[in-house]
Order: C-alpha cells, then structure tokens, then sequence
C-alpha cells in the first residue's frame, strides 16, 4: 500500500468531505518519510507526527495493552499494596527530595518563560493530597468481578459482572497531583499511558523513577500497566489518541487543546472525556444573605483552579446592597494573596461601580510580573464566558441582570456550562435555579467544591463540562472506578437447555 512520503507547501489536503486545508512551507519542510499526519476532520488541522514520536507512543500503548491482559491474572491484593507503597514512595522524604528538586527546576523553567506556575508548584499540599488520593485507592473496592445483576431463567441464569475496560490514554496539563489521581484506573483492573504537559515533564519523570516504577516492581504488577510517554512534543498526546487501542481517551487542560484532542480521538473511534474549559458562576438570588453572598464569593477565590469563580450575576433589585458586599469580599481575595483583584465589568454593572475602579492603575500580578492595570475594565456582556486564567490577582467578570431567571440564562447561553451556585436563603428559589441552570454542579455557596476528592472522596481523574452536551450515564466527576465494562457470564444447571 502506498504511504505518505513528502509533503509539498500549498498541496491540498481534504477534510470534513467537502473542504480543503492547505500545506504550510513549515510543514512540509518539517515533514520526512515515515512521519505521520492527522488531518482532523471536524477543523482541518493538520498535526504532524514524527516517526520517533509515533515509536515512542506505539511501544507505551503495546506494554499497556499487554498489561491489561496480564492484569486479568493479577489479584486484587496486588493493585492494593500498588497504592500503599506508591503512597509510602511520596512520603518518604528521603527518596521524595529527588521529586521537589525536580519540580523545582520545572518551576523555574516555566517562570523563565512567562508560564503560569500556580498548578505546577508540588507544594506540601499537593504532596499530602496525592498520598491521601493513593490511600483512598488503597482503600477502596476493586469492583472486578462484582455481580451487579441476575436474571434466572428455568435451568440457567445470566449474571452482570463488572471488569476493566482496557487501555486508557491520559493527556493532561503540567498538574503533578493528576499523575497519580490517575492511577485510580487501576482500582477497576484497568492500565494507562500519560502524557503530561512540557512543563511537569522532570516532575513526571522524577516521581516514575523514584516512586511509582518501584511501586510496581514490588507490588508484582506488570510494568506496563502505568506508562509515561517522556516526550515534550504535543505530537505524543495526537499520536496516542489516534490509536484505537484505547478504551477510553481522557484529555484535560486548556479548553482549545482538549476540543482538539478529543477530535483526534472521536475520529479514531475512542470513548472520549473531556476536561477543558472551566470556570464557575455565582448568581445572588433575590434571597441572598449579604454575609453569605460575600462569604461564597470570597471563599471562591482562594486560588486559580476549574472550580474558580468566574463569572458573578447580581439582580438588578438587589445590586445598591450586594455589589459592594462582592467588591469587598473580592478585594479581600486579593490581599490574601497579596496583590490586587482584576474585575472585568458589563454595561449593566457598570453603573453600581465606583469610577475610579476603571481610572485608578494598580499592580496587577501576571505569569511575567506585575503590571499596572485600571483595577476594572468593560467587558461585553457575549464575553461572560471567558474563563479568566490568572496568577495571583484574583480575575473575575460581573454583571448585573433584571432577575435571577436572566442570570440563568445567561449561564445556559454564554458559559461552559460547567459550575454554578446560587446564593439565597429562599429554598424555592434554590429549587428553581437547579432545575433551570444547565450545569453538572450546582450549589449554594461557595464554588470550589466541586472536586473528586474533596467532594467525593474519590480522587479524580477530571471534571467535565456540559459545552458539548450532558454525560451518558455518568456524574461530570470521573474517577478511577468509573472506567469498567460490564460482561455476561451465564451458569447452565440443566445440559438439556436449548432453543
């Protein structure tokens, strides 16, 4: 069969059935014999993937598929005592110093280049919060083998047995903690292969050669079972997601990388989730408690996450009172981190603002610095759906909205669809807002709870939005022992049994 040898600057590519991408002159010099190139149906992307990068990804994938038929073998006990010593591994100072210097020398790697570091730093916290995450796993049931249905029938009987599901390819952002939350997939008789954003990639490495290959090694599980793809190329995670083997594809970082990952994926015929785009709403109902409101939305702000506030609405009959009950709770997140809040403000708000938050410069702190910035600045009310990463200045939008039922909509027509609380003492109107908000989280204070592990007590493998629709049969919270196939098993007690 012919292959694909040259690319040529101009050539025409089709895509999407009906439409043509065109060859850029990088491209095509970039381009040698055995190289791959996707071409993605839904964009017209073209994402090429060098032959070591695809070598590379290809053997990661055939250990794991290997895995996970030796795993079918292995006994629970096994993948328990995985965890206890993975956990024990990051908790060992001695052999854990490795890890932080490591990550520190990512840290400054990332900061010499302007890039965000607050998910990236493996601060004590984080340390603490993947041992709990591995203990959790250590801890909870496996889920193979568990008989989940029976239907009798005279002389036999079908029972409903849940197993793993296979491969899972996992592409995520430079978050080190992610690296062994998603180890949970194990939990279910499952393998995985990773792929970590540039910038966690010493930290991954460090924590694989100092913690989790020994884990393995001792636990007797097959060394295939948990895989890094050590490259910094974003080729690996296309590469791994173009392969059909996998299961599951999970994908999780910047809201235009993970759409474009999950596009490789769908189109290869992988089971996709998704975790991009976040950023949560806050609307103060009609009954809203001032302190409450206030407390929700300072509590909101501790730290730039997916479960961050976002996005505030306030009713139009309510705003004299509570616009400045969030300036103040948003300014007093600011001096708990030490710099100034960064507001974003609608036409609507901007009458219940005070003039100088749009004349006065402040000191903004960014991934590269601190800037003077007006402390707000207009936004259109479209843009309400920008999700605001920020550093250390807490960055939010606010709008002022004629009712709670426009805020709302608002949420329904504009956001991610992803968190949402509402902020009232009135439980009718709380009732409302869920059954009209479109969301998989919903609350009434405070938005950082939603989160596997501090919610659930599951450590999570990512948080889906709602943008591209609601979930099949599953929460927005994906975990280790949500990945399983379910399979048949039939007892015959009567040979005689036939049709």
């Amino acid at each position: 069969m012919p292959t694909l040898e040259r690319l040529v600057p101009g050539q025409q590519i089709p895509y999407g059935g009906t439409r043509v991408a065109e060859v850029s002159a990088d491209l095509a010099a970039a381009f040698r014999p055995g190289d791959g190139l996707i071409v993605v149906q839904e964009t017209g992307d073209l994402l090429h993937v060098p032959a070591s990068v695809q070598a590379l990804v290809r053997a990661a994938v055939d250990a794991a598929s290997d895995a996970f038929v030796a795993l079918g073998s292995v006994a629970d006990d096994r993948i328990t005592e995985f965890y206890e010593r993975f956990a024990a591994a990051l908790e060992d100072d001695r052999g854990f110093a490795a890890i932080a210097a490591a990550n520190a020398a990512d840290v400054e790697r990332a900061r010499e280049r302007g890039r965000s570091v607050t998910r990236l730093v493996l601060s004590d916290r984080m340390r603490a919060d993947m041992v709990d995450g591995l203990r959790a796993w250590r801890d909870a049931p496996s889920g193979r083998g568990l008989v989940t249905d029976v239907v009798e029938h005279p002389g036999w009987r079908v029972e409903a047995v849940r197993d793993g599901l296979g491969v899972v390819g996992f592409v995520f952002e430079g978050r080190p903690n992610v690296f062994a939350d998603a180890t949970g997939v194990l939990r279910s008789g499952n393998t995985v292969v990773f792929r970590i954003g540039s910038d966690a990639l010493g930290t991954a490495e460090a924590i694989v050669e100092h913690a989790l290959d020994p884990a393995l090694a001792a636990s007797g599980l097959p060394g295939g079972a948990v895989s890094l793809v050590a490259s910094p190329s974003r080729a690996a995670g296309w590469a791994m997601f173009s392969d059909p083997r996998l299961a599951l594809a999970v994908a999780r970082g910047s809201g235009s990388a993970v759409a474009q990952l999950g596009a490789v994926a769908r189109q290869a015929g992988n089971a996709v989730s998704l975790h991009g785009t976040g950023g949560a709403w806050i609307v103060a109902g009609l009954g809203a408690d001032p302190a409450a409101f206030g407390a929700a939305v300072f509590h909101s702000l501790d730290r730039k996450v997916c479960n961050t506030l976002n996005t505030c609405c306030v009713p139009a009959a309510r705003a004299a009172e509570l616009v400045p009950v969030f300036l103040d709770a948003l300014e007093r997140a600011g001096r708990r981190r030490g710099t100034n809040p960064k507001l974003h403000a609608t036409g609507a708000a901007r009458p219940h603002l005070p003039g100088s938050w749009f004349t006065d410069a402040v000191p903004i702190s960014r991934a590269d610095g601190e800037h003077l910035e007006p402390r707000a600045e207009p936004i259109d009310e479209a843009d309400l759906g920008i999700e605001w990463e920020w550093e250390d200045s807490p960055e939010v939008s606010l709008t002022v909205t004629p009712s709670v039922d426009e805020a709302v909509d608002l949420f329904n027509r504009l956001s991610p669809r992803f968190g949402a609380s509402v902020v009232s003492a009135d439980p009718s109107e709380r009732d409302r807002f869920f059954a009209s908000v479109d969301a998989p989280f919903v609350g009434n204070g405070f938005t950082r709870w939603i989160d596997g592990q501090y919610a659930l007590g599951k450590p999570e493998l990512g948080l889906s939005n709602w943008e591209h629709g609601r979930l099949f049969g599953r929460s927005g919270i994906l975990t280790g022992d949500a990945a399983y196939s379910v399979r048949l098993r039939v007892t015959q007690d009567d040979p005689d049994v036939g049709r």
